[in-house]
């Protein structure tokens, strides 16, 4: 095509007209160092993934301790796999490219080696409290206060060592891969401090300055783009990079390539609210999440075209070589999942995939394929080049390709199944209006045998890991690492690059600043424009006069539920759907309204329904319900693939912070009393004796005597848990009128702090 891109390979020295050669070394050893923290966390991320997917079907799984619970190993694998793995991948790609695009080594070795160990530390230190329970619920966002710290300085660093060797390059032109890794460092950088203003009570425990609806928007805002600007950008700009110089091809369109990167981090930054259709963020916020959610989809095809096209009249090439066959795979991955989230935030698909098996199917198209295959793309052609020599085994490669395909289609393809029959069962009435899968459990047993086949796709797509580390040790026992590659080009005074077609763009290009000025003003507005109404406008968020702050044990018990993961399986949001209702709360059937939010510091909607939804769950069942369920789930529900938490009924209760806690909610604006926090304790050994002596009467067989102890962690959140929904069907107290502004909704007010 006449507006074709050179090749990286060829770009730089296409440029350089003349001038006297200037010698430099490009740093591989700093390269090689991400790689190989990618190989050794990819496959413990894989590892903990696989047991994460025999935990959902067998509960035996979990060990029975506190630590290896899904609660728990679950964030510590997504954190190992996006962090982790493709972190680390992102990061060696990176240094390789840019050196080689800008024709210079990295502005500071000292910078590069800080980057490396301490992103290490950050993973090891994630590695250490998520079991521990240090869990601060957000999805992609679960580390305490310390460690997000550590990742903003450890951000800072990659983002002066990048742009500081753009400044000192010796190519003018920079080169469409390098757009998308700024976009990505200051996209990264603007999410990740947002979502992350917390509010600290110790070094391992803090809340988040953002409460229910609001808090949910944020961290949807940052978990959306996450993905969009940390799993997709840098890849795109890595498949800009590699895919040229696999295919020894140049990249099919430049034109498209800048429709591309500006229309993708302009529109990607709105879609976040799409998670949360069906919810009570207001209407205006959902319905923006959705448009520009199928507005994404152009740019979106627009990149994976791009890179499909790059190989027209090259497929001779890719059915020979593996390393493209990854490549041509990811890329296809990359479109159906940029496909399916478009149509997830359609309302009428949306009620039905949300919450179910379909959601995991979706992201694992895109991990999976799109990012786990582009990996080992780059890993495959990229280590024998370090080190000088061949890949040892094309035919391993191969074997690896067909048996990770293999498991991703056994992984996603049963999820898909999976789902749909969930929200399908969900929805079902019978012709007397009842519904036919009443009992949640019975929608859960039905769907076990596709997680038996999720867990072999997952068996199958480790066992192709395998061979990539065989191949791999190999190929490195027969090479040297280069471990400092000589090269030489003229200096930038003498490397002028000829205007041509798009010369607008090309002026930007050679300004990296003010490029990167740009790219941050077009990720902002979107937020700007979604989060500030929902904070500054009062009517976003209508409040309840009924819903009244948690009381102190019911704050304790409130932090071991995010302790122990439970929103990982079960979700605190009643759709407003019949089905819903009728459910989960069959006598009042109120759906989740916004004001009964106010005082969640954090929200805990959840994202998957493993178990039934628990928004409505407060006076359902007894006290010894609850305390027999959480020692043993199947003596209350036969069948149950959820594991025991015996130990919440020997670990006594540390209520040694809830005087911060109650101070840290009222600098929150949660309205305790003046001086609350000294009555605190008091009242919480009031609640707790209360819930004791219930217990010991509920629990009581003929005249065997039951003495439980009411400073047990199960009393605790026993108390949470029978609170849950009660605020919404409150009835107004002794001599209290009921609250005009309420009955529009049929609620009414409490006039004290809440006790059950």
């Amino acid at each position: 095509m006449s507006d074709s891109l050179t090749t990286p390979s060829a770009d730089a020295r296409s440029h350089a007209p003349g001038g006297p050669l200037e010698h430099f070394r490009y740093d591989n050893q700093v390269v090689w160092m991400f790689i190989m923290a990618t190989i050794v966390f990819g496959l413990i991320a894989m590892v903990v993934g696989l047991l994460v997917a025999m935990q959902i079907f067998s509960p035996g799984m979990n060990f029975g301790t506190e630590y290896t619970t899904f609660g728990r190993t679950r964030p510590l694998h997504t954190n190992a796999a996006i962090f982790a793995f493709v972190g680390n991948l992102i990061f060696a790609g990176v240094y390789y490219s840019m050196q080689r695009l800008l024709k210079t080594r990295m502005y500071s070795n000292l910078l590069s080696r800080i980057h490396f160990w301490g992103w290490q530390l950050i993973i090891l230190a994630a590695a250490i409290t998520l079991p521990l329970g240090y869990n601060t619920s957000h999805e992609y966002a679960e580390l305490e206060w310390p460690i997000d710290i550590a990742i903003t300085l450890v951000w800072v660093v990659f983002g002066i060592n990048m742009v500081g060797t753009i400044l000192v390059r010796r190519v003018r032109h920079m080169y469409v891969a390098i757009w998308f890794y700024l976009a990505t460092f200051v996209t990264v950088a603007v999410l990740h401090i947002v979502n992350s203003v917390e509010l600290p009570i110790s070094w391992n425990k803090s809340y988040y300055v953002y409460a229910g609806v609001q808090d949910a928007l944020v961290q949807w805002w940052y978990g959306h783009n996450a993905v969009a600007f940390f799993l997709t950008t840098p890849f795109l700009g890595l498949m800009y990079y590699f895919l040229p110089k696999m295919a020894n091809r140049p990249v099919y369109s430049y034109r498209l390539s800048i429709v591309h990167f500006w229309s993708l981090i302009f529109l990607y930054i709105w879609a976040g609210p799409h998670h949360l259709l069906w919810s009570s963020l207001p209407d205006w916020a959902q319905s923006l999440g959705t448009v520009f959610s199928i507005m994404l989809l152009a740019p979106s095809w627009g990149g994976m075209l791009n890179g499909l096209l790059t190989l027209r009249g090259a497929w001779d090439k890719v059915r020979e070589d593996p390393i493209l066959k990854f490549m041509v795979v990811a890329l296809t991955a990359y479109g159906m999942a940029t496909f399916e989230g478009p149509m997830l935030s359609l309302k009428s698909v949306n009620s039905i995939a949300h919450f179910t098996d379909w959601i995991p199917a979706h992201v694992h198209v895109g991990t999976l394929g799109w990012n786990g295959f582009m990996i080992f793309s780059i890993l495959y052609w990229l280590v024998p080049r370090l080190f000088g020599t061949l890949l040892y085994s094309r035919k391993l490669a191969n074997a690896h390709f067909w048996i990770g395909t293999l498991g991703i289609l056994f992984w996603v393809l049963p999820m898909y199944f999976s789902g749909f029959t969930q929200g399908l069962m969900w929805k079902e009435f019978n012709e007397d209006g009842f519904l036919v899968y009443g009992n949640f459990l019975d929608t859960v047993t039905k769907i076990v045998p596709f997680y038996h086949l999720r867990a072999l796709g997952g068996a199958l797509y480790l066992a192709g890991f395998f061979l990539l580390i065989y191949n791999l040790w190999r190929t490195v026992r027969q090479g040297k690492l280069v471990k400092d590659e000589p090269d030489s080009a003229p200096a930038l005074a003498h490397n002028l690059v000829p205007d041509g077609k798009y010369a607008w763009h090309r002026v930007l290009e050679r300004r990296p600043i003010q490029f990167t000025i740009l790219a941050t003003i077009a990720i902002m507005i979107g937020g700007i424009i979604e989060l500030l109404p929902t904070f500054l406008i009062q009517s976003n968020v209508p409040t309840i006069t009924s819903v009244k702050p948690y009381t102190p044990l019911e704050l304790e018990g409130r932090d071991i539920y995010i302790r122990e993961g439970c929103n990982a399986c079960h979700t605190q949001w009643v759709r407003p759907f019949r089905n819903e209702t009728v459910r989960y709360d069959p006598v009042h059937q109120e759906y989740s309204k916004a004001g009964e939010f106010v005082y969640d510091h954090p929200f805990l909607w959840g994202s998957k329904r493993t178990g039934p939804d628990l928004h409505r769950l407060g006076g359902k069942y007894q006290d010894s319900w609850h305390y027999r369920h959480m020692l043993d789930p199947t003596i209350t529900s036969p069948g149950s693939i959820m594991p025991p938490y015996a130990w919440l009924h020997e670990r006594t209760l540390d209520a040694g912070l809830i005087e911060k806690k109650i101070g840290a909610m009222r600098a929150l604006g949660v309205p305790y009393p003046d001086g609350y926090e000294a009555q605190a304790k008091a009242d919480l050994d009031k609640q707790a004796l209360e819930i004791k002596t219930r217990l010991d009467t509920e629990l009581k067989q003929g005249r065997n005597k039951v003495n439980i102890p009411q400073d047990r962690e199960i009393i605790a959140l026993i108390a949470y848990l029978q609170r849950l929904g009660k605020d919404i069907k409150a009835k107004p107290q002794p001599g209290e009128s009921p609250d005009p502004a309420q009955k529009q909704i049929g609620q009414q007010p409490t006039a004290t702090l809440h006790q059950p």
